[in-house]
Formats: C-alpha cells, sequence, structure tokens
C-alpha cells in the first residue's frame, strides 16, 4: 500500500478556513480544508477498521468506486420510493446538488496518490455526507449540516467535524435565543455514538433497501430537537413573512 498523506495537524490552516466559513457558511471549500487540516491520525484508524471489515476488504479487491453508483441518476430514479437511493436521488434534486459537486469542492489538497487503498476510502468516507443527511433526517438548513457534523465526528473521530458542530451551535444559539440548538447538536453527536458504524456499511447495495429499516439496522435514532427548533422558526418567519421560505 502507497504511504498515505502526513498526519500532522495544521491548527492555523484551520484556523483560516474556519474565519472563512464565519463569512461564509455555504463555502465547502473552507469546511473541507478545516476537517483535512485537523484530520490526524483518525482517518488511518478508520482505514484500518474498515479492512477488517466484510465489506472494506470486498470494495478494496474490487475497487469499487461509490461515487458511480450515486451519479448515476437514472438508475436511482427508477428505484421504489422509500428506498434510499430513490430518496438520496429526490434530495439531491431539491437541494440543487451532485455527488460531483462534492468531489469538485474537495479538490484543494492532492497529496494522496490515487491508486491506493487509503485514497478510495478516504473518498468512499467523503461520498457517504449526503447519504448521511438522508438515513439521519438531517437536512441542509446550517443546523443540519451542524448536526450532521457532529454525528459525523462521533462516527469518525476527525477533530474538523467537531469544530464546525461546536462553531455552528454557538452561532446559531445566540441568533435563536430559547430554541434547544445546543441540545439538538448534542442530540446528533449521543446518536452517532450509538449507532452502527456506517464507514463500513455497504452502501452500494443500501441503496435499494428502505430507509427505515436502514435506520433500525444502524440503530439510527430518530432527532427530537432538530424538528423542534425548524419548528419553531417557521413558526417566526410565518408570523414575520408569510410568503418567506425558510432559513434556519
Amino acid at each position: 500500500m502507497a504511504q498515505p498523506t502526513s498526519t500532522r495537524l495544521h491548527p492555523i490552516v484551520a484556523l483560516r478556513a474556519l474565519r472563512a466559513l464565519k463569512r461564509n457558511g455555504e463555502d465547502t471549500r473552507q469546511a473541507v480544508l478545516l476537517i483535512d487540516a485537523l484530520r490526524g491520525k483518525s482517518s488511518l484508524r478508520q482505514f484500518a477498521r474498515f479492512r477488517r471489515t466484510e465489506t472494506g476488504r470486498a470494495v478494496l479487491a474490487e475497487r469499487r468506486q461509490l461515487l458511480n453508483r450515486l451519479c448515476d441518476h437514472e438508475r436511482l430514479a427508477e428505484l421504489p420510493l422509500g428506498t434510499l437511493g430513490r430518496t438520496y436521488h429526490e434530495f439531491m434534486r431539491s437541494e440543487n446538488l451532485t455527488a460531483e459537486g462534492l468531489v469538485e469542492a474537495s479538490r484543494i489538497r492532492q497529496t494522496l496518490p490515487a491508486d491506493d487503498g487509503y485514497t478510495l476510502f478516504r473518498e468512499r468516507s467523503r461520498e457517504t455526507h449526503d447519504l448521511l443527511h438522508v438515513v439521519t433526517g438531517y437536512g441542509r438548513d446550517p443546523l443540519g449540516e451542524g448536526c450532521v457534523t457532529a454525528f459525523s465526528f462521533a462516527q469518525s473521530g476527525l477533530k474538523g467535524f467537531a469544530v464546525i458542530a461546536i462553531w455552528v451551535a454557538r452561532r446559531l444559539s445566540r441568533r435563536l435565543r430559547g430554541e434547544p440548538v445546543r441540545r439538538a447538536v448534542l442530540e446528533a453527536y449521543l446518536h452517532g455514538r450509538r449507532a452502527e458504524w456506517l464507514y463500513g456499511a455497504d452502501w452500494e447495495n443500501l441503496l435499494a433497501e428502505p430507509v427505515e429499516s436502514i435506520r433500525v439496522r444502524y440503530r439510527i435514532a430518530p432527532a427530537t430537537h432538530y424538528p423542534k427548533v425548524l419548528s419553531a422558526v417557521r413558526s417566526r418567519q410565518a408570523a414575520k413573512h408569510p410568503a418567506a421560505p425558510v432559513a434556519v
């Protein structure tokens, strides 16, 4: 196996990326930079765990690319309603997103060889981000992203996810005083701790399965605080601007 990239932490790079995120919370490139700067040895540990799983051995032996399945829009659209693949397809279309877009946003630090198993695992982990949105039920609003990163930190141990989750919780709790914002993010983290390890899931085969059965199998508990915050925000905005879209 090829030698992986340096495991050194880069706090200055992370700080700059966080400052840029504060100016523009939609800047996915800065989020990727922050996570990469604080990666350390976490991904190596996760990769070692992945290699020990049946799915991991199959993915590495077959050089399986999850991205190929996620980009097959016609096939995903033909899956039955309620399946992961169909729900993912509709989620991405409703948000005007593509799996390729996340790939482009993450092409910042090309320090890894393209043909080794570690790179394959890193790419696969990246491509699960929007799948996690679907199976956890968290949207792409700022609080939803904060909750998904908290869940992802619990699953992966990547410190950058923790930084983003804490930053989102602090920022939104100031904006939405009286709402359980911090509890929503903490709950997402705890749910990530209790769930089965999703980075080792056989996502290719799960695409044809109902989302609800996946949640049961992987012990993904439903959020309670996140929907309360969304409901409260909708009520506030409806009172002020009845025709305006909801923005947390």
